[in-house]
C-alpha cells in the first residue's frame, strides 16, 4: 500500500514537471529591445516588454529587433550640386523601428523575413536617393558650411518613406564632402588670402603707428624745448612790465592829484550855476501856476456856457415834442371822426347802392362818349412834341411784347466761340439790346415819320421862351 502511494505521488510529480516544461516551452518573452510578432488562429499580435503563451501547432512567433540601426550612406556615384560640381558625400544615418504597434506590424511585414544586411541595403538605397535629390538643390558652399540644414532636409524628406516602412530617422550626419576638382579646397583660398591681406595690413599699420608715435615723441620734445624758451622770454618780459607798471602808477597818482584839484574847482563853479538855474526854475514854476489858474477859469466859463446851451436845447426839444404830441392827438381825433363818418356813410351807401349803380352806368356811357370826342379833338390838336411823348411812353410796351416769346423759353443753351468779343450770357443781353435798337426803325417804317426830325423839332420848341410849338397849339411841360 505504501509503495502504491509512492508510485502515485511520483507519477504526479512527473506529470507536474512535464506540464511545467511544456508550459515553459510555450511561454515566450519579449525583451525591451525587441518585439515579438505572434501570428496564428488569434490573429497577428505584437508583444513588447512582456510575455505570452504560444500554443504549439496553431500559433507561431518571430522576433523583430527594435534596436538602433547605424549604417553609412555613401553613394558610389558622384553627386552633382546645383552648380554642376561633382562631389562625394559620406554620411551616417541612425534608423529605428517606430514604437507604436501599427509601425511594428508594418516593419514586420517589410523586413521580418530579411537578414539585417538586406534590410540595411533597402534602407540605404532610399536614403541615397533622397540625398542625391537634396544635393542637387544646394550649392557646394551650402553643403560644406551648413551641414545641419542638409541633415534637417534629409530627415523631413525621408520621413514619409520611412513611415511607410514603419521606420523613423533618428539622426543624419554628414561625415565628409569631397570633390575631384579641388573646388572645396579652392573655396577657402579667398578667405586665406583675405586673412593674409589683413595680417599684412595690420603689420603695416603697426609700423605706421610706431612711426607716428616716434614723430609725436620728437614733436613733444621740440614743443617742450620751445615752451621752456617761451617761459624764459615771458619771465624777462614780466620783469620789464613790472618796472613799466611802477612808473605808470607813479604817473597815474600824479595825474589823479591834478584831476582832483581841477574837479573841486569845477564843482565850485558848477554849484554856482546850479543855484542860478534853481532860481530860474522857481520863477518859471510860478508863471506856470498863474497860467494854470487862468486855464481853469476859462474851463469853468466854458462849462457854464455848455450847461446853458444844453438847457436851451432841452427846452427847445421838449417844446417841439409837446407840439408834436398835440399834433398827433389832433390827427388821432380827426381820424376817429373820419372813421365815424365813414361808418355812417357806409350804412347810407348800402341803401342807395341800387340807385347809384344805375346812375353810374348811365354816367359811364355818357363819359366814354365825351372822352372819345375829347380824344379825337386832342389828336387833332397834338403837336409833334405830343407825338414824341406818346412814342417814348409806348416804347417799353413794344420792347416787352417783342421779348415776351423769349420769357416762355424753358431752357437756353448758349454756344459761343468768343470770336466777336462777346461770349456766354453777355452775347444774349447784347442780342436783346440790338432788338430794342430796332424799335425806332420799326416806328419809322409803320408811321412814315422820321424820328430824328421829330426829336430835333422838340428840341427847337424847348428852346423857345414859352416852350410852345410852331402854331402855338400845345406846350411841352418838361417832358
Amino acid at each position: 500500500m505504501t509503495n502504491t502511494i509512492v508510485v502515485i505521488v511520483g507519477l504526479g510529480l512527473l506529470v507536474l514537471i512535464l506540464l511545467a516544461g511544456i508550459l515553459a516551452r510555450m511561454f515566450r518573452k519579449a525583451g525591451p529591445n525587441e518585439a515579438l510578432i505572434v501570428f496564428g488562429f488569434r490573429g497577428p499580435r505584437v508583444i513588447k516588454g512582456h510575455g505570452t503563451i504560444i500554443f504549439p501547432m496553431v500559433e507561431n512567433c518571430r522576433e523583430l529587433s527594435l534596436e538602433l540601426m547605424s549604417f553609412d550612406v555613401a553613394p558610389q556615384q558622384d553627386l552633382y550640386t546645383k552648380q554642376g560640381v561633382a562631389v562625394t558625400v559620406e554620411a551616417v544615418a541612425q534608423i529605428k523601428v517606430r514604437s507604436d504597434q501599427e509601425s511594428i506590424l508594418t516593419a514586420a511585414e517589410q523586413f521580418l523575413t530579411k537578414t539585417p544586411p538586406q534590410r540595411e541595403g533597402l534602407i540605404r538605397l532610399v536614403m541615397e536617393g533622397h540625398l542625391r535629390g537634396i544635393i542637387g538643390q544646394l550649392t557646394v558652399e551650402q553643403i560644406v558650411k551648413e551641414p545641419e540644414m542638409v541633415a534637417d532636409r534629409m530627415r523631413s524628406t525621408c520621413a514619409d518613406d520611412m513611415s511607410k516602412m514603419g521606420l523613423e530617422v533618428v539622426s543624419f550626419t554628414i561625415k565628409e564632402v569631397r570633390d575631384k576638382n579641388e573646388y572645396i579646397t579652392n573655396m577657402g583660398r579667398p578667405d586665406i588670402a583675405r586673412i593674409k591681406r589683413d595680417a599684412d595690413v595690420a603689420a603695416v599699420e603697426a609700423e605706421r603707428d610706431t612711426a607716428i608715435r616716434r614723430a609725436n615723441a620728437l614733436r613733444e620734445s621740440a614743443v617742450a624745448k620751445a615752451a621752456a624758451d617761451q617761459e624764459r622770454v615771458i619771465a624777462e618780459t614780466q620783469s620789464l612790465a613790472k618796472q613799466a607798471e611802477a612808473q605808470r602808477d607813479l604817473d597815474i597818482q600824479k595825474a589823479q592829484f591834478a584831476e582832483q584839484s581841477r574837479r573841486q574847482q569845477a564843482q565850485a563853479d558848477k554849484a554856482y550855476e546850479l543855484q542860478t538855474n534853481v532860481m530860474q526854475q522857481q520863477v518859471v514854476a510860478e508863471q506856470v501856476k498863474v497860467m494854470q489858474i487862468e486855464k481853469e477859469q476859462q474851463i469853468k466859463v466854458q462849462d457854464a456856457e455848455i450847461l446853458r446851451h444844453e438847457k436851451e436845447l432841452i427846452a427847445t426839444v421838449l417844446k417841439d415834442a409837446e407840439i408834436q404830441r398835440q399834433r398827433i392827438e389832433a390827427l388821432a381825433a380827426a381820424e376817429k371822426a373820419r372813421l365815424t363818418m365813414e361808418a355812417e356813410g357806409r350804412a347810407s351807401a348800402i341803401r342807395t347802392q341800387g340807385e347809384a349803380e344805375a346812375a353810374v352806368i348811365f354816367q359811364k356811357g355818357e363819359a366814354e362818349a365825351k372822352a372819345m370826342n375829347i380824344k379825337a379833338e386832342a389828336y387833332q390838336e397834338w403837336s409833334q412834341a405830343a407825338v414824341v411823348d406818346k412814342l417814348i411812353s409806348s416804347l417799353p410796351d413794344v420792347v416787352r411784347a417783342m421779348s415776351e416769346p423769349l420769357a416762355k423759353v424753358d431752357k437756353v443753351t448758349i454756344v459761343s466761340t468768343g470770336s466777336d468779343g462777346a461770349a456766354g450770357a453777355s452775347k444774349l443781353t447784347g442780342d436783346m439790346a440790338k432788338i430794342a435798337a430796332q424799335v425806332p426803325a420799326l416806328f419809322e417804317a409803320l408811321s412814315g415819320m422820321d424820328l430824328r426830325e421829330l426829336m430835333s423839332n422838340v428840341k427847337s420848341m424847348r428852346s423857345r421862351p414859352n416852350g410852345g410849338s410852331a402854331n402855338g397849339s400845345s406846350t411841352i411841360d418838361g417832358k
